[in-house]
């Protein structure tokens, strides 16, 4: 796949030159405007930004200071820890070692077959090796809203890293920090095999992003390709020999070392060959990652974070000083569980009007005020991913709202929903190039930022982190025509 061209090209085709004979000359192109342009024609050259931009393009990175850098580069070792501990949680509940309830809230909905497969001995240990999360920064500090096992936006902020390192900016993970720490899953050159990143229809808005990710893993010297599981594969030709997965690729066919999942598990009764992976990564002829753990997927994870009943198991397993940062910054959560409490029970750390709550529908009549609040499906639901599910309970009528609240309660036993504290997100002004004006503009918004970390070994790394900036009026933070998208740099000065 091309990609664009150097920066001091780019910038020359933009300047100023004659009009036409009777027509009046257009205004000189600003540096701000020129540096907006040179990024879209890197963007374009990759094939990740249409005619019709999907999103706004800033002229600089979106900044952030030295302590906020410090945060992100802490975050990581983190959040690493918390995925290897939920792991162990849920399967100390499966033994009986933890209560049971937590295996039944993480299993709740999901198939019995895919669970037993998930349990089996040789995937114990295995966890997401890619973690994403989506960091709201507050007037109060940092908010997590939620971890992504299986994130979008790999591709995309790769390549804005290269699109603004090529014009002199120093990214946070660096210029090629994207594809060096995916790279760095699967091990260096011809040792690591061949790689098939397998994209599902249900993903189709991000198979360009992930075929740039495979083409530039290939000028890194890695098999690597971007494939349909109808591409798949899968040969044995012998009982005794280790089943070998093959991926038809531009290239030809190649036998698949390690695959990159990227479709979701609810997904899978709609995605061709998933049995045949499933069956060639159990027995051992293809590694998985993300594993096929659907505990690990579930945002309820954050409730069972703060649950009174779990503050030991957490505190071992993290370290008091993590587990307390990890609290501070993951917003308080709770299962919506409609099941009755004893009348001596209640929903701990739940309160309406300062008084304990001990039955959800009590939460019905919130006024707007009291719904300071975000409803959404935990996991394992078409509604899960991309924001469709995210209800916010002051950004809707009361009525609205108890209906909302209603369908989660009758949704537990198929996908349990969350309640979670909202945590307003803090002002910005940032500049954009304006299409329709063709010259640059301001936009005050909130951010949203995505680090993403990459895992080898027990080594964490900062790939990068996605600034997506939204309209100050939106309540949901996410990626949109109207957002400005950057990936962050450290604040110069």
């Amino acid at each position: 796949m091309a990609h664009g061209p150097a920066a001091g090209p780019m910038l020359q085709q933009y300047s100023d030159t004659a009009s036409p004979s009777g027509f009046s000359p257009a205004p000189p192109l600003s540096e701000e405007g020129r540096r907006c342009l040179a990024v879209q024609d890197a963007l374009q050259a990759a094939g990740l930004f249409e005619s019709s931009p999907a999103w706004r393009v800033s002229p600089v990175p979106f900044p952030l200071t030295a302590d906020e850098v410090s945060f992100f580069e802490d975050l990581g070792p983190r959040l690493w820890s918390f995925s290897k501990a939920l792991n162990r949680l849920y399967l100390e509940s499966v033994k009986g070692r933890q209560p049971f309830w937590v295996h039944q809230y993480l299993d709740q909905g999901k198939p019995q077959a895919l669970l037993d497969y998930a349990r089996m001995k040789r995937f114990r240990e295995a966890v997401p090796s890619v973690i994403r999360p989506d960091v709201i920064p507050t007037e109060a500090g940092m908010t997590i809203t939620e971890l992504d096992s299986v994130p979008g936006g790999i591709g995309i902020t790769g390549s804005l890293s290269a699109a603004y390192a090529a014009l002199g900016d120093t990214l946070v993970g660096g210029a090629g920090g994207m594809i060096d720490g995916f790279a760095g899953l699967f091990g260096s050159g011809e040792d690591a095999g061949c790689v098939a990143i397998v994209v599902s229809d249900e993903a189709e808005d991000y198979r360009a992003e992930m075929d740039w990710v495979a083409c530039r893993l290939r000028q890194k010297g890695l098999d690597a390709w971007c494939v349909h599981p109808r591409d798949l594969r899968f040969t044995e030709e012998q009982p005794s020999l280790t089943p070998t997965l093959v991926a038809s690729t531009p290239s030809g066919e190649r036998p698949v070392s390690h695959v990159y999942r990227f479709f979701e598990l609810f997904d899978l009764d709609n995605i061709p060959k998933s049995e045949l992976l499933m069956y060639t990564a159990k027995k051992g002829g293809v590694s998985v990652t993300p594993p096929y753990k659907p505990w690990m997927e579930e945002k309820l994870a954050f409730a069972l974070l703060h649950h009174p009943m779990l503050e030991k198991f957490w505190s071992d397993e993290l370290g008091p000083d993590v587990f307390a940062h990890l609290r501070q910054v993951m917003p308080k959560t709770w299962i919506v569980d409609p099941r009755p409490l004893p009348p001596s029970a209640i929903i701990p750390d739940l309160t309406l009007d300062g008084k304990a709550v001990s039955d959800w529908r009590q939460l019905a009549q919130a006024t707007q005020k009291q719904r300071q609040c975000v409803l959404k499906p935990s996991g394992f639901s078409e509604l899960a991913w991309g924001s469709r599910g995210v209800v916010v309970g002051h950004d809707i009528p009361q009525s609205v709202w108890a209906a909302k609240l209603d369908h989660a309660l009758d949704a537990f036993s198929s996908t349990p929903y969350v309640f979670q504290a909202f945590h307003k997100g803090r002002q910005f002004e940032m500049t954009y190039w304006d299409e329709r004006a063709g010259q640059p503009a301001s936009m005050e918004g909130r951010a949203r930022l995505s680090p993403y970390y990459f895992v080898s070994g027990d080594e964490v790394t900062l790939g990068g982190i996605l600034a997506t900036v939204c309209p100050k009026d939106k309540k949901v933070l996410h990626g949109m025509r109207d957002a400005i998208m950057a990936p962050c740099a450290l604040r110069a000065g």
